[in-house]
Formats: structure tokens, sequence, C-alpha cells
């Protein structure tokens, strides 16, 4: 699972020319699901999410979560995040998860998020849906995050070895 978050002063999902949801400040969260991704992993990414620290305090540091700021989540689904580009220009999508899966997995992130955040501070998208997501990024402050599969962590060890 991969999560690209946004601190945004503004974020807006818009279907079909209608604007379908709105935040002020806080994240715009782009959420790829990969095959193999479980509901502990989106468990894990959304604690990881909504404690993320990118807010400043009155230092000026990035010492503060989403809570202390009073700050909102606009969740979209992004199964591009897996977009495999090392055999030729045209994105390959093999490493997303199935729709049905990748559904499942996303709709208990934005419940998971909606819990430790507020209900009415979690805006989504529309899964599957042609969208124009529009954001004001906010410094620009702009992280990655991976949970990440346990078979691609082996795969990844095997081919380190000497």
């Amino acid at each position: 699972m991969r999560a690209l978050v946004q601190r945004v002063t503004e974020g807006s999902v818009t279907i079909d020319g209608k604007i379908h949801s709105r935040i002020g400040k806080g994240f715009v969260i782009l959420l790829g699901i990969r095959k193999g991704d479980t509901r502990d992993r989106a468990i894990s990414m959304a604690e990881r999410c909504s404690n993320l620290r990118l807010f400043q305090d009155a230092e000026g540091k990035m010492n503060l979560a989403l809570k202390e700021v009073g700050g909102s989540v606009l969740v979209v689904s992004q199964f591009t995040l897996y977009g495999d580009t090392r055999k030729g220009n045209r994105p390959g999508f093999s490493e997303a998860a199935p729709a049905v899966e990748a559904e499942l997995l996303y709709d208990e992130f934005v419940e998971q998020m909606s819990s430790r955040i507020g209900r009415n501070n979690v805006m989504t998208g529309v899964f599957r849906a042609m969208m124009q997501v529009a954001t004001v990024n906010d410094g620009p402050v702009t992280v990655i995050l991976e949970e990440e599969n346990s078979d691609a962590n082996e795969i990844k060890k095997r081919s380190e070895k000497p």
C-alpha cells in the first residue's frame, strides 16, 4: 500500500463538472493498493497518516498532526501509484490490486481515518470514477508512505544478496 500525502490549504474532487468533495486545511491522500495488501496494512497506513506530523508548531517546526490543527483529509484512490515504467514509456499496472480487492481496502482505510480524526473530517473521491483532483499544496509539502508487501520485501532481499 502506498500513500502520497500532500499538505494542502484546500483540495477538491470534481466529477462530471460538479464538485463532489472539498476540504480546507489538511491532507490530500492519493492511495494506491497493491496486490497482496491486507486489512492490517490499511489499518497501519491510516494510523501513520493520521499521526503524520507535517504542520508547523509555534516554533515553525513540523511537529503537529491533523487532529492537533483541526485538519481534514481528502482520500482519492490512485491505482496509478503502482505504475511501472522500467520497461518503457507506457506504464504497466500489474502490481496494482484488482478493483474489487482494492475497493474493500480503500473503504477500510477511509473508515480507519474516520475513526481517528472524525467522520466529518474525512472526504473521498469516488472509487473507479474519472475525477479532477485539485490541490493547493501548502509549502509545498508532499511525502510518500509505504506499507510494503512482505512478499515484495523477500524478493527485494533475495535480489540484493551477492
